[in-house]
């Protein structure tokens, strides 16, 4: 028989529903609270199921063994070093358990507020899509624990606030880690390439044709990981390098454009200024700190 909670060694800590109200009609925490976490280990049997979906969003990590996920009528396996996401109040059924023969240890929490849907928009979740990439498992789990810790302690309005910021982190973390390129990848080896080269030109054809794939390919991949193209992507490189020498050096503007691959002041100074509004003179002059 499949069951919620009840696993040797959990941890289980549920927020009182008066005071989650409270909490979602005051500052901060309408934007994002923490309802519920914790850690079930070697949940054997461990197995949900909701007709209407749930209120909260739920996030679940996988730090050992196996289970599973289903939405909008799909199956899908869920392994060491996964993390699920269920956005709340859509009234879809979803449902999720352990695997029989190697029951996963998770971590987990349930959030609402008004944020919660932006976050989880962010971390690339839509319907039939609920697994997220992991880049760090461990520094996710020590996020839940932290949540789990505090919440054992009390549910105090302090408390619900400091758990409330500390799952505002853990989910704009997945946020990122979608956006990470896995390494080995196409999009990796070309952003190591751009790294290593933020003093060079390069031609889109040329740096395809180093990882494998079309021009067109390379480029919807730069898009979706960085919200722009290739070159767009390089020319931000170039800025930041510049924006140091500006800092910590006292080089001229021609001599910084040229560590930079620009041996025309002029044009360094005209992408510098559309970069960040100013001119390379004006952004040195600037008071920092």
């Amino acid at each position: 028989m499949e069951r919620a909670h009840g696993f040797q060694n959990q941890r289980l800590v549920v927020v009182p529903r008066p005071l989650v109200l409270e909490a979602l009609n005051r500052p901060i925490t309408r934007r994002l609270v923490v309802t519920d976490a914790g850690l079930f280990p070697a949940a054997a049997d461990h197995g949900r199921y909701r007709p209407q979906g749930a209120d909260e969003t739920i996030v679940i990590l996988c730090v050992d063994g196996r289970g599973w996920v289903e939405t909008a009528g799909a199956r899908t396996d869920v392994g060491k070093g996964t993390a699920v996401v269920l956005p709340g109040g859509t009234g879809e059924a979803h449902a999720y358990g352990a695997a029989g023969d190697d029951p996963w240890t998770i971590w987990w929490c349930h959030v609402r507020g008004t944020d919660a849907a932006e976050l989880v928009e962010g971390a690339g979740v839509r319907p039939g899509r609920c697994i997220v990439p992991v880049v760090a498992a461990d520094r996710l789990t020590a996020m839940l624990d932290e949540i789990v810790s505090a919440l054992e302690k009390d549910q105090s309005p302090a408390r619900l606030v400091a758990t409330a910021g500390m799952a505002w982190k853990l989910l704009a973390t997945l946020a990122v880690d979608r956006r990470v390129p896995e390494k080995g990848t196409p999009l990796q080896q070309a952003m190591n390439y751009l790294e290593e080269r933020a003093d060079g030109a390069i031609r889109l054809a040329d740096l395809a044709a180093l990882v494998g794939v079309s021009s067109s390919h390379l480029s919807k991949l730069f898009r979706e990981a960085t919200g722009g193209g290739v070159l767009a992507h390089h020319t931000s490189l170039k800025m930041a390098r510049a924006r140091h020498l500006l800092d910590t050096t006292g080089l001229t503007i021609a001599q910084v454009g040229r560590e930079v691959g620009l041996q025309d002041q002029f044009y360094f100074s005209r992408q510098f200024r559309r970069l960040h509004g100013i001119s390379p003179s004006a952004y040195r002059a600037e008071r920092k700190g």
